[in-house]
């Protein structure tokens, strides 16, 4: 495979999962983890990315102010959003994750909608300071560098005193039989005391990322209330999932 090629490979997982590990490149391209690493390095240089210890970053992950040129499938983020807007009540308390599609939902919040939000995450909790009628809660804990949201036995413990109505959460891996997954531990351990915390859980996820899963499993499939795509509910490629008992909007 050329260098051209594995970059746009490396390039087109990195703006789908948000980050990657270099292991897990260097077996989708079949090279040396040196050749990847190497790339990666050119790719930071190129401000394509931003290498990390151990893999790389979307540089819309960590710089959501820079919109239109680095935030990954944008046009589908928000017509996530704006789906997921209609599922807003008045009065509500909800929980907003981490992620770029979750602040695209953050900015579409109307002004005139009062509610409570909890969120683990800054650029989220930052974007919903300008919404004059949402309290702003922020879970805390140790922040990663990497996403921004905070992470550890912190935040575990503070989601376990709250119960909210929605938390509305992304994923890294959904598939309709094993369910979503994360390449990161410590973010599945979050992402279980969120689910735990509410009463129904709602799933933001394009669908490039539909059939897809990973190393660590943050819950099955049913344990998600609905699911919202960029797809009309009843395309297609939404077959696998409406066998589940979930919706799907």
């Amino acid at each position: 495979m050329l260098k051209e090629e594995r970059q746009r490979t490396i390039l087109n997982e990195v703006a789908l999962h948000n980050k990657v590990l270099l292991t897990d490149i260097a077996d989708i391209l079949d090279v040396s983890i040196d050749t990847v690493r190497r790339d990666v390095k050119e790719l930071d240089a190129d401000n394509k990315l931003r290498k990390v210890h151990g893999g790389a970053v979307a540089l819309g992950f960590t710089n959501t102010t820079v919109r239109n040129t680095n935030i990954y499938a944008l046009e589908e983020k928000k017509k996530i959003a704006e789906k997921a807007v209609g599922l807003l009540k008045d009065g509500g308390v909800i929980f907003i994750d981490g992620g770029t599609t979750c602040v695209e939902l953050a900015r579409k919040i109307p002004e005139n909608i009062k509610l409570t939000c909890f969120t683990m995450s800054l650029p989220v909790a930052l974007e919903l300071l300008v919404k004059p009628n949402v309290k702003v809660i922020l879970i805390g804990g140790e922040v990663s560098r990497d996403s921004q949201i905070s992470l550890g036995a912190g935040a575990i413990n503070q989601l376990s005193e709250i119960h909210v109505d929605y938390s509305f959460i992304g994923t890294g891996y959904v598939d309709s039989g094993y369910g979503l997954t994360e390449f990161d531990w410590d973010i599945v351990q979050v992402k279980k005391a969120v689910i735990k915390a509410s009463k129904k859980t709602i799933l933001l996820s394009i669908s490039e990322k539909l059939n897809s899963q990973h190393r660590y499993k943050t819950c099955d499939i049913n344990a998600i209330s609905t699911m919202i795509t960029e797809l009309d509910p009843n395309n297609g490629q939404l077959n696998l999932f409406r066998n589940q008992e979930i919706h799907l909007l």
